[in-house]
């Protein structure tokens, strides 16, 4: 019965999407019919709303050195009642880069590194975002990262190299998303470009406040919102307060206004600097500085109830290991391989309706597939 639902609403979605698995395709239905047991009614509620959140490179480890950093049972990570894994890899590398793996999860399709949501013959993706903006859901996202990195121009840019700044802000000035936050400030204005344009402008012609601090993003009450918090790249933690947290705060509670719903991307994106640098305690405190924002989201997922929450990223970086520590005194023993992106495999973890479909070993294209599947998109 299960199946004959699922291969109902995905052939009135007018195509059935596909799942890649180890042994070949698997159709979302025969995902489903394989999940029977595990499946009941109440789950196959539509979630309203998605926050897809990103630690950027964060793998297993990242994640247990979190889990123990917390002490006791106070990881938000625990909070989750499913998990799984998703494969990284490029279309024409074993190691993705950022915007490789942005563009899987934002779209469904793997390009090669360095390309944002743009493929073989200059094909431009549609990503979730788009998909939900057409369904007449709001969208945003927030990053302690440039607006114009790569993780979150894979939710609104299209370009064949990532470091295309210009471009990019140009296109970030264009889109639909009803609140931006993050740094960069600089990149838009005309001082600063080698084009001599202003991408500042054509925000607030679009009806956009830009606002450059904390203080006045929380005392912002409309319906579109920039928040450049940072001229160049943010702060490391704890420098930068909690921006991360009170951003993802402010965009949920902005966003949540739309009856409709709406789809949320949220990036910790200097866990990945950090293993990049291999330091330690900078690991650490993004890694807690992560934690702080999970608990919001989740917080606000399990008082809303229609909110689904996938947690994933797009690689692992600094092939980082833990030989020892001592879980009572919340002390991991971290060691890194190297400065660099790695090939393994990095964890999903779920909640909210439909968050079982998120199990299992899968392929990062996969993730954004089963959202709109589970959204209707």
């Amino acid at each position: 019965m299960l199946g004959m639902l699922l291969s109902a609403t995905v052939m009135l979605s007018g195509c059935v999407s596909m799942v890649a698995a180890e042994g070949g395709l698997q159709t979302l239905e025969q995902q489903a019919d394989g999940q029977e047991q595990v499946a009941d009614a109440g789950e196959m509620q539509v979630p309203r709303n998605v926050i897809l959140i990103i630690g950027d490179g964060m793998g297993v480890p990242q994640v247990y050195a979190s889990v123990v950093g917390a002490i006791g049972n106070n990881s938000a990570f625990l909070r989750f009642p499913y998990s799984g894994f998703s494969r990284t890899y490029s279309r024409n590398h074993y190691r993705t880069d950022s915007s490789a793996g942005g563009t899987a999860l934002t779209t469904g399709q793997k390009v090669d590194n360095y390309h944002v949501n743009w493929g073989p013959d200059s094909t431009r993706y549609n990503t979730i975002f788009d998909d939900a903006i057409a369904a007449g859901m709001s969208t945003g996202f927030v990053v302690t990262s440039s607006v114009l990195d790569a993780t979150p121009a894979s939710t609104y840019g299209h370009v064949p190299y990532r470091k295309m700044f210009d471009t990019l802000s140009l296109q970030m000035a264009q889109c639909q998303h009803s609140v931006m936050i993050g740094g960069g400030g600089k990149y838009f204005r005309p001082e600063n470009r080698k084009d001599g344009l202003a991408p500042l402008d054509t925000l607030a012609s679009r009806g956009y406040t830009v606002v450059y601090s904390l203080d006045s993003m929380n005392r912002f009450r409309g319906d579109r919102l920039v928040a450049f918090l940072y001229d160049g790249d943010p702060d490391k933690a704890p420098a930068r307060g909690n921006m991360l947290t009170q951003g993802a705060k402010k965009a949920i509670a902005m966003l949540n206004r739309n009856e409709n719903g709406f789809a949320l991307m949220i990036e910790g994106s200097q866990i990945d600097w950090a293993c990049h640098n291999n330091d330690t305690a900078y690991l650490r405190a993004e890694l807690a500085d992560f934690e702080q924002m999970l608990h919001a989201v989740l917080d606000f997922a399990q008082r809303d109830g229609h909110t689904l929450v996938v947690v994933t990223a797009d690689h692992e970086t600094g092939g980082v290991t833990l030989p020892d520590g001592n879980i009572e005194q919340g002390r991991n023993e971290v060691k890194f391989l190297w400065g660099s992106h790695t090939g393994c495999m990095v964890p999903v973890f779920a909640v909210g309706p439909g968050a079982h479909y998120f199990s299992g070993i899968q392929q990062n294209t996969d993730i954004p597939m089963k959202i709109r599947w589970l959204m209707e998109l």
